[in-house]
C-alpha cells in the first residue's frame, strides 16, 4: 500500500514540476494530469498482467509485480499452491483406493442411477464374465441374466444378499456367487460379490459329517440296545447267551474303532507340521504292517497271498505314529477289499527322481474312475453295504491323505474295475536318509500303534 502511494505521488508531483518549469500554473496542471494517466497506465499494466494468469489457472508463471496486484498474485499463488496439492493428494488416495479394489478377492462393480454399469474390477469381470471396457454403460440386468438377481435388484431392497450360480457353472464345476447392493452417491449403487463355492461345499461337508458320524455309532449302538434289552427279558440258552456277548463285544469295537480315527483326525488337522528330529528304520514300518496285514486276513478267514518286499536300509523322517498309520491303513484297506484267492504287494522303493515311494497293489474289484478323486472324503464309501461288511470306518483313506500332506509328501490312486487298485504314498526325498549302521542289525520292531480305518 506505501509503494503503491509513494509511485502515484511521485508521479503527480514529478509531472506537476516538470510542466510547471516548461509553462508555468498551467503547465504544472498538465503534469499533474500526466502524471495521474501514466499512473493509472502502469497500475492497469500490472493488473492486467496478474489477471491474465489467474485466468490461466496455472501455478507457473505467476507475474513478479509490487503493490497491490504483487500482494494480489502473491496471495493467488498461495492459493493455487495449496489446491495443486490437495489435488495431487486426492489423486494419491483415489489411485491406492483404486489399487485396493482392483486387487480385492470381492467383486466390485459401480452402477449408475439407471443400472448401468460404470466400472468394475478384475475379479468382477471374472465372476461374471465381463469384459472391463466393451460392457461399460452395459446394464447390470441384461449382462447377469438370472432371475433371483432380477428379482432382488428390481426389489430395491438390499438389506440382504442373493446367492446365485455364476455364470458358466456347470454340475461338473459349480460355481456360487453371493452378491450383495449398497447405494451410495445420488441413486448409484455398489454391487459387491463374493465366490462362495468353498464356503458352501464346506457346509455341505459339515453337515454330511455329521449325519454321517450320527449313522455310524446309532447302528451299533442300536444293535447294543437291543441286545441288551433281550439278555435283560430273556433266560437264553449259554450258547445263545454268549453268541449274543460276541456281537455285543464286535459292535462296540466297531464304535470304539471309528471314535480312535475321528481323534487321530482331529489330531493331524490341529497338532503343528512334523519336523525331521524322528528317524524311524523302513523295516519297522513294513514289520508292523505285514503283521497287520495277515492278522486282518486271519481274522477275516480269507486266503490271501501277502507279499511284502525286503525293506531297504534306510529311515524315514517325521512323526512315527503318523506314517505308521498311512502305510498300515493302506495294507488293510487292500486286506479288506480284495476277495479270497487273491493278492496283495507291498513295498518300499526310491524312484529316479529321488523320491520314494510305498505302494500297496492288491487284485480286488477295483474301483470305477469317477469315485477316485473323493476316496479320500471323509466317510465316502463306493459300496456302502461291502464296507461295512469289511468293517472300515470309512475314514482310513482321510488319515492317509492328510499325514502324507503334513509330511509333504503325494498320495496317488491308480486303478481298474476288475483289476485291481494301486495306492501310492509319494514322499520327498528330504524324509528319508541312510540308515545308521548301528541300527542296519537292529531287529524291525512296530513304529507305533496304527490307527489303521
Amino acid at each position: 500500500m506505501t509503494a503503491r502511494l509513494a509511485l502515484f505521488a511521485s508521479l503527480l508531483l514529478g509531472g506537476c514540476v516538470a510542466g510547471a518549469m516548461l509553462h508555468g500554473a498551467v503547465g504544472a496542471m498538465l503534469g499533474v494530469a500526466v502524471g495521474a494517466c501514466l499512473w493509472f497506465a502502469i497500475d492497469s499494466y500490472q493488473a492486467n498482467r496478474v489477471l491474465r494468469w489467474l485466468r490461466a489457472g496455472q501455478l507457473r508463471g505467476a507475474p513478479t509485480v509490487g503493490g497491490w496486484w504483487g500482494e494480489a498474485a502473491h496471495r493467488a499463488r498461495r492459493a493455487l499452491a495449496l489446491r495443486e496439492e490437495q489435488k495431487e493428494d486426492a489423486e494419491r488416495r483415489l489411485e491406492a483406493f483404486l489399487a485396493a479394489i482392483r486387487t480385492s478377492p470381492n467383486g466390485v462393480v459401480l452402477l449408475d442411477p439407471e443400472g448401468r454399469i460404470e466400472w468394475c474390477n478384475q475379479t468382477a469381470a471374472s465372476h461374471f464374465g465381463l469384459d472391463p471396457a466393451r460392457d461399460l454403460q452395459q446394464h447390470v440386468v441384461n449382462l447377469l441374466r438370472d432371475p433371483d438377481f432380477s428379482a432382488f435388484y428390481n426389489s430395491r431392497r438390499h438389506d440382504s444378499d442373493v446367492v446365485i450360480p455364476a455364470p458358466g457353472s456347470t454340475s461338473g464345476r459349480p460355481r456360487r456367487l453371493s452378491l450383495h447392493l449398497h447405494p451410495y452417491g445420488e441413486g448409484r449403487l455398489l454391487l459387491l460379490s463374493r465366490d462362495v463355492t468353498a464356503l458352501e461345499q464346506a457346509e455341505v461337508m459339515r453337515r454330511d459329517f455329521v449325519a454321517n458320524v450320527s449313522h455310524e455309532i446309532r447302528t451299533p449302538l442300536t444293535v447294543l440296545s437291543g441286545f441288551v434289552e433281550t439278555l435283560q427279558s430273556l433266560d437264553l440258552p449259554k450258547e445263545e447267551r454268549d453268541r449274543y456277548l460276541h456281537m455285543m463285544g464286535q459292535q462296540a469295537q466297531r464304535m470304539q474303532t471309528l471314535v480312535s480315527d475321528l481323534l487321530t483326525l482331529s489330531r493331524l488337522e490341529g497338532s503343528p507340521l512334523p519336523g525331521q528330529g524322528e528317524w524311524t528304520p523302513a523295516s519297522a514300518f513294513l514289520a508292523q504292517c505285514e503283521e497287520e496285514g495277515r492278522a486282518l486276513a486271519d481274522a477275516l478267514g480269507k486266503k490271501l497271498e501277502l507279499r511284502f518286499e525286503p525293506p531297504p536300509p534306510v529311515a524315514l523322517g517325521g512323526t512315527p505314529r503318523e506314517l505308521q498309520s498311512a502305510f498300515s491303513n493302506l495294507v488293510t484297506n487292500a486286506v479288506r477289499y480284495t476277495p479270497g484267492g487273491g493278492s496283495v504287494e507291498a513295498g518300499l522303493r526310491c524312484t529316479e527322481s529321488g523320491r520314494w515311494e510305498w505302494s500297496v497293489r492288491d487284485t480286488g474289484p477295483g474301483i470305477a474312475a469317477e469315485h477316485l478323486p473323493r476316496l479320500t472324503e471323509r466317510f465316502y464309501r463306493v459300496d456302502r453295504s461291502r464296507s461295512r461288511e469289511t468293517g472300515g470306518t470309512g475314514l482310513g483313506l482321510a488319515i492317509v491323505k492328510h499325514v502324507v500332506q503334513r509330511h509333504g509328501g503325494e498320495l496317488r490312486i491308480v486303478s481298474t474295475p476288475g483289476a485291481g487298485s494301486t495306492f501310492t504314498i509319494i514322499l520327498p526325498s528330504a524324509r528319508v536318509r541312510p540308515l545308521e549302521p548301528a541300527l542296519t542289525d537292529t531287529a524291525a520292531r512296530p513304529a507305533t500303534e496304527s490307527a489303521a480305518g
